[in-house]
């Protein structure tokens, strides 16, 4: 069976010959798939309450807006989930070894009105304290089961009741319907699909933790993504201690939202704003430091971006980026050069996005010239300038998405000025911002306006 996209050969080859794909051919044990009534029968019991058979229903018939969502302590988990998390919900989160995950849904369960089931097939019940202690977690509603089984675990969710059910993780559930091992491509789609169809008949929301692979994939069939009703990831730089949680996917809200945490000694802290983390507090201006005005999902942030341009040691120039596209850093870097007639080609460029994020928005395209510029030049960028723009290949200005928000941001934050693209002034009212709003055309424009 094709890791990738489930395809079936009868003998092993080297290639998936469905979705081309090398080295994704794994054996897997076939067996006789069960009935769901023998599936339910093995969790609920002899004193399992059946459903009644669905039926076909109109469509004006429906009662639709009476779904309750369970709000949790976590603002930013609330605002990535579309408001809450909603009844009879699976919700995936992924993430790299140690990143916080596990930390993540234990503190979910900190001030939390409802009662909690929190499964581990990784851990004892001794490390799960450990943990709650270091964290702070004294939920009285809060219970502890270590189990692998997914008939049990389910034999005792349907006998407590609670309100929110956390697997940690789906690999290391086994169904006893499958006989292979846990982790494998059959046990992760046979345990989901009970957890899907347990949270459904129940209108328990479950939170599933998956692994993830070394390419940053997560783990398992690409059916996991499609059975579960949201897909968030949970990532982060290991040097830094910002954690970004983004989703992927989400049946019940917008796939633009993202939370940002800092990780602490006492677990994870909510930070609401975080602009004013990833602006960095200097007593002077140095040449080289430009702030732009990006957006992460819906959130505008306003990121210091750092360039340092010398004259090169070696003979090949160097070009480094961390947290930016090398391949866009040359292309800013060749329209500087053809279009502006400023000299990079016998200079090393370093650039640098403060922070440890990494940003693909391309509005931050004006300040990183910004940046270059200044370091080139060695002038200095006054502190309450930034910038949003879109840099193109003929040197001009585009304009972006979202310039309200973006300018709004930094109108909050006490900066005066913001260059922006002359082309995104149209039906834009100006006058209700404290800071003057720069509108340019051209990248000679800002040169003739910061450098001269």
């Amino acid at each position: 069976m094709c890791a990738n996209c489930g395809a079936t050969s009868p003998k092993w080859s080297g290639r998936c010959h469905a979705c081309g794909e090398w080295n994704t051919i794994q054996e897997e044990v076939v067996v006789p798939e069960s009935t769901d009534e023998r599936k339910r029968q093995l969790w609920q019991g002899a004193a399992g309450s059946e459903r009644s058979a669905p039926k076909p229903v109109l469509l004006p018939d429906i009662q639709a807006g009476h779904t309750q969502r369970l709000l949790t302590p976590d603002e930013e988990l609330n605002r990535v989930l579309g408001g809450g998390i909603v009844a009879g919900s699976l919700v995936l989160i992924g993430g790299q070894p140690g990143i916080g995950k596990s930390t993540l849904l234990l503190q979910v369960t900190r001030g939390i009105q409802t009662r909690v089931l929190y499964v581990s097939g990784e851990e004892s019940e001794e490390q799960i304290k450990m943990r709650a202690d270091r964290l702070g977690i004294q939920h009285p509603q809060c219970y502890i089961l270590t189990e692998t089984n997914t008939s049990r675990i389910l034999s005792h969710a349907l006998a407590l009741q609670p309100g929110l059910l956390i697997i940690d993780s789906i690999q290391t559930l086994v169904s006893p319907l499958i006989e292979s091992t846990p982790g494998s491509i059959s046990q992760v789609r046979e345990c989901a699909g009970e957890l899907q169809r347990f949270a459904k008949e129940t209108d328990i929301p479950v939170f599933i933790i998956g692994h993830i692979t070394k390419e940053g994939t997560l783990a398992g069939p690409k059916l996991l993504e499609h059975i579960v009703d949201a897909v968030l990831q949970f990532e982060g730089d290991q040097h830094y201690s910002y954690r970004i949680l983004r989703t992927l996917k989400n049946r019940f809200g917008s796939t633009d939202e993202l939370g940002i945490y800092e990780m602490q000694q006492d677990g994870l802290r909510e930070v609401s704003n975080p602009s004013e983390l990833l602006l960095s507090q200097k007593d002077q201006d140095f040449s080289g430091c430009a702030i732009g005005a990006t957006m992460e999902g819906l959130r505008p942030m306003l990121i210091e971006t750092q360039a340092l341009v010398s004259r090169a040691v070696y003979g090949t120039p160097q070009r480094s980026a961390t947290g930016f596209d090398l391949r866009r850093l040359s292309m800013l870097l060749a329209v500087l050069e053809k279009r502006c007639g400023f000299l990079f080609g016998q200079n090393d460029v370093f650039l640098n996005i403060a922070g440890g994020l990494r940003v693909d928005d391309p509005a931050i395209d004006l300040a990183i010239v910004s940046a270059l510029i200044s370091s080139l030049e060695d002038v200095t960028i006054p502190g309450h300038v930034c910038f949003a723009g879109e840099v193109g290949l003929s040197g001009e200005i585009r304009a972006i998405t979202r310039i309200e928000q973006r300018i709004q941001e930094a109108d909050r934050l006490g900066f005066r000025e913001i260059y922006v693209s002359k082309y995104n002034l149209k039906g834009l009212d100006t006058s209700r911002f404290a800071l003057k709003v720069k509108a340019i055309g051209r990248v000679e424009e800002l040169y003739q306006a910061l450098f001269r």
